[in-house]
């Protein structure tokens, strides 16, 4: 028997940020943080999805702590804000988990290319932001959730927002490179201090990334396709956040690591996950960190 969300460890005096609570992955992770002790905050783009979120956690937990507030991870103003107002001097948990998954091209409200200027991009200068309070918490982490489909491609260093040419599903992969690559450096510039920096990965889990770009895009016969294909074949969300879950609290877990479902990396319970030798490329994650701080204009100071 693996690993399962029972066997959280107490989080009682710990306080959480979740980003994209209001459904899928992050949903269950902050319902079971909750569930377990933590003091959590919803981070959501909707006003109303996040209130329902809201509302359907506490009916499920009623001894829950969580607070809704308002996070757009596509516009910087936004996530500034978002820092500026969270309360408190300490941050025991920062759940990187909101997404976006092969939707047509656009752009954020600050000019990126949507997914990368999300994924990746809106988490980095919330991390960047967030990070004194982190690395003041004894115990902290910092889990960053990618994809096994960031094997696809690997960053393009010289046309981050895929200004040449734009691909759904190379950006998306583009982008989960980048989470990993984030995770990477972060992880070797705090090494040394009191802070856990992870990745991990649902596998094939039913939420809304896989219906949302074909809806974005009107093409509904693709919709209905991922519709049948969650229905019959993907794991429940509740095993999809185990991973995330198991990075966030199991005693043990390393920097850099990457944990995923351990049956060829889809399915079953948390364990180490293969990743592309390019996230580990410490070139990489270096010319990656600087042109992050250049495009947000937030420097972690690490």
């Amino acid at each position: 028997m693996g690993w399962t969300s029972r066997q959280i460890p107490g989080q009682s005096g710990r306080t959480a940020v979740v980003t994209g609570a209001n459904s899928g992955l992050g949903y269950v992770t902050a319902r079971e943080l909750a569930r377990h002790g933590a003091s959590v905050v919803l981070a959501c783009r909707s006003e109303q999805r996040g209130r329902e979120a809201h509302t359907r956690l506490l009916d499920e937990v009623p001894e829950a702590h969580v607070e809704l507030r308002s996070l757009d991870l596509a516009d910087l103003k936004s996530v500034r804000a978002f820092a500026e107002a969270l309360p408190g001097d300490r941050l025991d948990l920062l759940i990187n988990n909101a997404g976006l998954m092969a939707v047509p091209y656009g752009r954020t409200a600050d000019g990126f290319e949507t997914q990368f200027g999300v994924n990746h991009l809106g988490h980095f200068a919330l991390t960047g932001l967030l990070l004194e309070r982190l690395l003041a918490t004894p115990g902290a982490r910092v889990v960053t959730v990618s994809s096994l489909m960031h094997a696809m491609a690997n960053i393009d260093i010289g046309d981050l927002n895929s200004e040449r040419r734009y691909r759904r599903w190379q950006a998306y992969a583009r982008s989960k490179t980048a989470n990993l690559l984030f995770v990477h450096e972060l992880a070797r510039r705090v090494a040394g201090k009191d802070l856990i920096v992870a990745a991990a990965h649902p596998g094939y889990a039913a939420t809304e990334l896989q219906t949302k770009g074909p809806r974005v895009a009107g093409r509904r016969t693709t919709e209905r396709f991922m519709r049948l294909a969650n229905s019959l074949v993907a794991a429940t969300p509740e095993l999809g956040a185990a991973p995330v879950l198991y990075a966030a609290t199991a005693p043990g877990v390393r920097s850099d690591s990457f944990t995923g479902p351990r049956v060829l990396g889809v399915r079953g319970t948390p364990g180490p996950s293969w990743r592309a030798p390019w996230t580990t490329d410490d070139a990489a994650g270096e010319q990656l960190w600087e042109a992050s701080e250049r495009l947000t204009g937030v420097s972690p100071g690490v």
